[in-house]
């Protein structure tokens, strides 16, 4: 397991799953998976749906600012440079 990983995974919320990070959110109205995979620095954003769909990627201008910070924060803690939550795909 990558350190960025293990470290990520100290997080609230955070597990791993092999090589990738990932978190679940659950927000007014909207779920989220966010997973970031450390072998490539990105963060992707995924939609859950209510009904047991297949999730789907999302673009960051979806996601709310809120759970956009705590992210970049998370990933900050775990030593991870919080910038790459910017990071366009």
């Amino acid at each position: 397991m990558d350190d960025e990983i293990a470290e990520l995974t100290k997080q609230e919320g955070w597990h791993a799953e092999g090589r990738a990070a990932r978190v679940h959110y659950e927000g007014a109205e909207r779920r989220f998976a966010i997973e970031y995979y450390a072998r490539t620095e990105h963060v992707l954003y995924w939609r859950v749906p209510e009904d047991g769909a297949t999730a789907a990627p999302v673009a960051r201008a979806s996601v709310p600012t809120p759970l956009r910070k705590r992210v970049r924060r998370d990933l900050e803690t775990a030593g991870v440079d919080p910038e790459l939550e910017r990071t366009e795909i």
